[in-house]
């Protein structure tokens, strides 16, 4: 649970940026859509292959 004080006299929209910008930083929604639809582990584990070879690739690309 997020906790956001509001200081005497703050601005609202400025609590509710200091909130969204918690919110974001815990990564509640991409842990919510992470458990909306089941992944099989060997599913995982190739996009997080693939997702490691793109970047080495933009790494190598950058390099030349």
């Amino acid at each position: 649970m997020l906790i956001i004080p509001v200081k005497d006299g703050e601005n609202i929209d400025r609590a509710l940026k200091r909130f969204k910008r918690k919110f974001d930083r815990t990564g509640t929604k991409k842990a919510l859509r992470d458990r909306k639809n089941y992944n099989k582990p060997s599913v995982v584990r190739r996009a997080q292959l693939q997702k490691a070879q793109y970047i080495q690739h933009l790494r190598d690309q950058e390099e030349m």
